[in-house]
């Protein structure tokens, strides 16, 4: 069983940045990827990023802008989001699949956090 928390979320103009922050429950959190999803008002949600032990992906709208790290240690993941654009505004959601994959889609994660609300004001 994983919990997952997400934080750091809030308002930030056009162009700035946040940082989001997933704490996880877990004995095995090392062996779970990692990753990091979002909902804008009335669309579905969408895949941002994702992270196993020794690699990192993207979705290309957030490609060279934001980046996903973990520190398996303290059992957190972290979505550094730079130069943020209005269109980034949704509840950003932390997600986490047993194993080692560079795809995750929706219907393959485990466990999911109860999300994150990112506003980019214009």
């Amino acid at each position: 069983q994983v919990q997952l928390v997400e934080s750091g979320g809030g308002l930030v103009q056009a162009g700035g940045s946040l940082r989001l922050s997933c704490a996880a429950s877990g004995r095995t959190f090392s062996g779970y990827t990692m990753g990091w999803f979002r909902q804008a008002p009335g669309k579905e949600r969408e895949f941002v990023a994702g992270i196993t032990w020794s690699s990192t992906y993207y979705a290309e709208s957030v490609k060279g802008r934001f980046t996903i790290s973990r520190d398996n240690a303290k059992k957190f993941v972290y979505l550094q989001m730079d130069s943020l654009k209005p269109e980034d505004t949704a509840v950003y959601y932390c997600g986490a699949r047993f194993g080692s994959y560079e795809t995750m889609a929706q219907s393959t994660v485990n466990y999911w956090g109860k999300g994150t609300l990112v506003t980019v004001s214009s």
